[in-house]
């Protein structure tokens, strides 16, 4: 069994509901925010903006983090602080679900950015990432 903490990987599913006049305006900030993300952070291992098949204004972000670091890097990026300021003028709805363990520092930052997420700690398992 691998041990789980900070030190390794974990993914993220960010669930967005954009308002229905907001699409266009979104899918630019989220492609201005992606290609940020690539430019600056290496420990970000995938980052995809995927559409709900059955509802177009139902979005997710689909993000894997090396480790916690990685991801306390991602929310320095200012990049991210502008998303997450412009979120609200074109979004409804944002809430954050975390697949895999993070460690104290880590938990303390996500609750620093006023976003609910949910951490599920992995229990058994591996990781190839």
């Amino acid at each position: 069994m691998t041990n789980f903490g900070a030190d390794t990987p974990f993914i993220l599913l960010a669930k967005i509901t954009v308002k229905e006049d907001k699409v266009s305006e979104y899918l630019e900030l989220a492609d201005k925010t992606d290609k940020a993300v690539e430019a600056a952070e290496p420990g970000m291992l995938h980052h995809t903006f995927d559409q709900d098949p059955e509802n177009p204004l139902i979005f997710v972000w689909s993000e894997a983090y090396k480790n916690d670091e990685a991801f306390i890097a991602h929310l320095a990026n200012p990049a991210i602080g502008e998303y997450l300021q412009e979120h609200p003028k074109l979004a409804d709805d944002f809430t954050v679900e975390v697949y895999g363990t993070v460690g104290d520092k880590c938990l303390e930052v996500m609750k620093g950015t006023g976003v609910p997420f949910k951490v599920f700690q992995s229990k058994l398992g591996y990781s190839r990432l």
